[in-house]
């Protein structure tokens, strides 16, 4: 087992998985915390380095194409620090980092695995349900359908229209783009026989324009990839169906410990832990 801990979070991998379970110091993304542990096969790995710095160095996995969800969705936009395939490593650790990604190194090269791109997804994304609520609406994403209740401060066209549901199977794919603090973000659900981009986020009844909360309006990645892992691989035929859904309780129990550690942090407010629980109970009928 070759493991570094540090505040940023905790690799540890066993020859086969490399298990990323983000740090919980308020200085760890909020997008990383929400997310959880992830376990990635080493059949998903193209490659991982250590980039030394004075003070702190960077641990860093490079994924095959199209293997994860998440990386699919956001396209390479999401920050740094978001990035949950990113460790930040004090510098009197660096010999630490070293030993873990030569480790990864040794495996890749006697495994012989290929580091084109993959042909599904390797790694399974975000639990589902997952709900978020973003400065233009909350979105909420149960593994068949996607719901989107505007808010108070949304264009009025979209409000007039009421809440917009989208089943899984109306969907070609999801565009997503992060709100910089400079410029407004836009998470875009791609309905088949709609003129997508067509509308400015802001009118556009299935986009969510995200102008808000920064750090909150990043959870939007989430919806995304959970929705991207269900949607066709990028490798499969034209015509291909979505995935089904399907509920694994071991996922969805982590989901509800995951929920409470970030209730108990007060990441969650009261009223959205209680939201997002009951739509995570509701699978376990």
């Amino acid at each position: 087992m070759a493991e570094i801990i540090q505040r940023d979070g905790t690799w540890a991998f066993d020859g086969s998985t490399i298990r990323i379970t983000p740090g919980l110091h308020r200085s760890v993304a909020l997008l990383r915390q929400t997310y959880g542990e992830i376990d990635v096969p080493l059949t998903a790995v193209a490659g991982v380095s250590y980039e030394p710095e004075r003070r702190r160095g960077r641990l860093r996995l490079t994924l095959r194409e199209a293997a994860d969800p998440l990386l699919q969705a956001t396209g390479g936009r999401l920050p740094d620090p978001a990035d949950p395939y990113r460790l930040a490593v004090d510098a009197d650790r660096s010999g630490v980092a070293e030993y873990v990604a030569e480790e990864i190194r040794q495996a890749l090269l006697l495994e012989q695995l290929p580091a084109g791109p993959a042909e599904s997804y390797l790694v399974p994304g975000p639990a589902v349900p997952v709900s978020v609520r973003s400065s233009d609406g909350m979105v909420s994403f149960d593994g068949s359908r996607v719901r989107i209740d505007w808010s108070d401060t949304s264009d009025r066209v979209k409000r007039s229209t009421g809440p917009r549901v989208i089943g899984l199977d109306e969907l070609d794919g999801v565009d997503w783009v992060p709100n910089s603090g400079y410029e407004d973000g836009v998470l875009r659900f791609l309905v088949k026989g709609s003129a997508h981009g067509k509308l400015p986020p802001e009118k556009d009844p299935y986009a969510l324009d995200l102008w808000g909360n920064t750090r909150r309006d990043l959870l939007t990645a989430l919806v995304a990839a959970a929705v991207t892992a269900r949607l066709p691989h990028p490798s499969a035929p034209p015509g291909t169906p979505p995935a089904l859904p399907h509920a694994d309780h071991d996922v969805l129990l982590r989901r509800l410990r995951e929920l409470g550690e970030l209730h108990r942090q007060h990441v969650l407010t009261d009223e959205e832990f209680e939201m997002t629980k009951r739509v995570v109970l509701r699978d376990f009928r």
